[in-house]
């Protein structure tokens, strides 16, 4: 069994909140990143956008592209309308031989939106869901014909969000739709950490290991904060962080067993005012070779 560690380099370049990390470049994420250990990154927006410019930037530091962030409008948009949207960042993904495509429906969410408590995220009917989730069945199958896989990202602020939402969406959609699971955003969503990879884990294609600070979820749940003034208020963390609050001990063990092979990332956004970028992601980092080695999985370098 044998998994790679790769990051997002949203500690250090944070897209969502770029006044954040003003004084970080992603030239030294992606440095960092590498001297760590880590051998693949999720896109940035501050990256090259050209496939050939990009390849050349991952390639200069020696590390892979192992997804991305692709924000969706499928629940407005028909197939086609969507697939002519993405195609450029499908095909530039399949080239430069990336594990999947993060895909996460963004036509209503509240997540980037600092005046609306996460609290008021959309909730769609399940037969909403479903006719959602044929349309997701054909744009996956799609992408699957040109080579890269789609992983659903369940997300705070989204319609996808809680594990009623997951369960809804995994059991009206073909395999092709795979999962993104998440550890931070199913927490904090309410959903069932180990049950989802034991009723999903077939589907589950793409892992992210964010911990939460479970008292600051609280409180911005009980306040009505929005989901960019929880991530500044430190919602989010490393694994290994003291003050984190997921046993990532049992999902990996969890991983081992169900036989994960893939790439397992490090995203934690974070105030790098409060908690600085190198040594938060050294921390996660060497947290996840730790239980890897203690559960038999086989790290790639």
């Amino acid at each position: 069994m044998t998994v790679k560690i790769g990051i997002s380099p949203i500690a250090w370049q944070n897209d969502d909140l770029p006044d954040l990390t003003a004084a970080y470049t992603m030239e030294q994420a992606l440095s960092e990143a590498r001297e760590i250990g880590y051998t693949g990154v999720e896109r940035g927006r501050r990256m090259p956008q050209d496939t050939e410019g990009l390849r050349k930037y991952l390639n200069e530091y020696d590390i892979s592209l192992c997804g991305g962030w692709c924000s969706g409008n499928l629940l407005v948009n028909d197939v086609e309308t969507e697939k002519a949207a993405i195609a450029e960042q499908v095909e530039q993904f399949a080239a430069l031989g990336a594990p999947c495509l993060v895909y996460a429906e963004c036509s209503n969410t509240v997540q980037g939106d600092r005046a609306t408590p996460v609290n008021n995220r959309p909730k769609l009917a399940r037969d909403e869901v479903r006719a959602y989730a044929a349309k997701l069945s054909e744009l996956a199958k799609w992408m699957t014909d040109k080579g890269l896989p789609l992983a659903y990202h369940h997300h705070m602020g989204a319609f996808i969000e809680d594990q009623e939402d997951i369960d809804w969406l995994m059991e009206s959609s073909s395999p092709e739709v795979t999962l993104l699971y998440d550890t931070g955003h199913l927490v904090f969503g309410g959903g069932d950490l180990l049950g989802t990879l034991d009723r999903w884990g077939d589907r589950i294609h793409h892992v992210h290991y964010k911990d939460l600070r479970a008292s600051i979820a609280a409180q911005a749940r009980t306040e009505s904060w929005s989901f960019l003034d929880a991530v500044i208020a430190g919602a989010f963390t490393v694994p290994g962080d003291a003050e984190g609050s997921i046993d990532f001990a049992a999902v990996t063990e969890r991983l081992a067993k169900m036989n994960y092979q893939g790439w397992i990332v490090v995203e934690a956004e974070q105030d790098p005012a409060k908690v600085a970028p190198y040594a938060a992601s050294k921390l996660g980092y060497q947290t996840i070779r730790d239980l890897c080695a203690r559960y038999g999985l086989e790290v790639a370098d």
